[in-house]
Parts: C-alpha cells; structure tokens; sequence
C-alpha cells in the first residue's frame, strides 16, 4: 500500500468519518445571564484522574468564544427524544433556546431539560487544530437523569440512528 500525494476530498474524508457513530451533545455555558449553545458530536473521555472530557469546534464557531470567556461550560447528553433539539442548536443566527426547558448546573451552565446524562466543567486546556480548536475541560460535577429507559441519540452515516432499532443479542 503506498501514500499518495494527492490531496484528501474534504467530503470523502467526511464520508469516511461518517462511518464513525457517534453521540450528540449540546455544548452550553452562561454569559452575562444570556444562555449560549451548539451541537456538537466530537465529545469524548480524556482522562479518569482529573476526570477530563473533550470536544472539537470550527475555529470560526459563533458560540464558542463566548463560552471560551466564561470558563466553563456544560455537556448534554441528548436522548434519543431529543432530534429537535440537536437541529435547534446546530443552526446558525437563530434563538437556539427558543422552546428549551433547561435549569442551571452547580456551575451556572444550562442543563436541558431531557437530556440522558450532563457534565459541568471548566476550561482545562485548548489547542488549534487545523480548522478546529480542541477544548478540553476538567468535570467538576455530573448527574444521570432519571429516565432509564431512555436511549442515546446517535449519528451514523450521516443519519440520526436509534440503538434499540440496530441492538444485538
């Protein structure tokens, strides 16, 4: 197999990348009483000691300075319930939070309403990465939610997926 030096498509990488499933989060934080927010689907564990977790966002995000300035910022964990929700916040220059039930973390972050799991956290570390910005931040609190029947929301392919629909016995 040899390298070629030919550039990568950038939708054939994302074609590619799309046969990664992934959860959905939405990213929020409080700024001057004003709730900010965006989808977000590059989120994982960093580290066990200190509990670190991570996320990726466009380098040109509208949402991310604002959360960058307040130092913190909350992770929610969307439900399967919750398609509505992840397109809501994946839009740009709309009232994201119109409709959103949400109340505040032990941080100030907004939790929404619904959401499977959330995770507060301050700002740890960041790092520039091509086109993206790496956030890492340090987990100062965290809660499951009750609804215990409720399943993950899920992207494949390009695709919102429902586990249950695709589990294996």
């Amino acid at each position: 197999m040899s390298i070629s030096s030919t550039a990568i498509a950038p939708l054939r990488f994302r074609e590619a990348l799309g046969h990664y499933a992934s959860g959905i989060t939405v990213i929020t934080s409080l700024v001057d009483d004003e709730p900010i927010g965006f989808t977000c689907q590059s989120f994982y564990s960093v580290s066990m000691n200190p509990p670190l977790v991570s996320f990726s966002v466009m380098s040109g995000s509208a949402s991310y300075p604002k959360i960058r300035q307040a130092g913190r910022f909350a992770v929610n964990i969307l439900s399967e319930e919750q398609i509505r929700i992840s397109n809501q916040f994946a839009r740009r220059e709309t009232d994201k939070w119109h409709g959103i039930e949400w109340q505040a973390s032990p941080l100030g972050n907004p939790i929404i309403a619904g959401s499977l799991h959330w995770l507060d956290c301050e700002m740890y570390a960041e790092h520039a990465a091509g086109d993206h910005v790496i956030v890492i931040g340090e987990v100062k609190a965290l809660n499951l939610q009750e609804a215990v029947a409720a399943q993950p929301l899920l992207y494949f392919k390009g695709q919102y997926r429902n586990i249950a629909a695709h589990s294996v016995a």
